[in-house]
């Protein structure tokens, strides 16, 4: 019997879907996704630096932002908000630049947040990615990311709500 050679995965695996539980209102969530002095300060892996975060909030509207790795290299990448409702659904393409600053293969993310109880339940889904490798990479840094942003948003809500030890 011959064995089939598979040459590309379906689309549906090069799809990246996660879920997350925020200890957050979503309208603060969905800031911390849209406005760039919070996005400074978590979307990016541990060790990297935002270095650059302007966009344009509005269907059609380009964004841009530069990751500096831990090594100094700089890493630029961007796109277009597709749809935006506040604060409950962003959708936006995401491309990384390659080394003479032109756009690589775009993914689409959609992000959808659902209040829970005073808690924000987050679905995020960037497809379609060229490979896997490229997916679980991405995987990694978005988790990373999202730890981030759960302990960001955490000192917000302490900010506003101080609990008493």
């Amino acid at each position: 019997m011959a064995a089939k050679t598979r040459i590309a995965a379906e689309p549906a695996e090069r799809m990246l879907v996660m879920q997350r539980i925020f200890d957050a209102p979503r309208e603060l969530v969905f800031k911390a996704w849209t406005e760039p002095e919070h996005l400074v300060r978590w979307s990016c892996p541990r060790g990297f630096t935002l270095t650059h975060c302007e966009g344009e909030l509005r269907p059609g509207g380009p964004w841009r932002s530069c990751m500096r790795s831990p090594d100094g290299k700089d890493l630029w990448l961007g796109g277009v908000y597709r749809e935006i409702v506040a604060p409950e659904r962003l959708v936006f393409t995401h491309a990384w630049d390659d080394p003479q600053g032109n756009p690589g293969p775009e993914t689409l993310v959609t992000v959808t947040f659902a209040e829970r109880g005073g808690k924000t339940e987050m679905t995020f889904r960037q497809a379609v990615f060229q490979s896997l490798g490229e997916r679980d990479g991405h995987q990694g840094g978005w988790t990373e990311c999202f730890e981030k942003l759960a302990q960001y948003v955490k000192t917000l809500v302490d900010r506003v709500n101080p609990r008493s030890s």
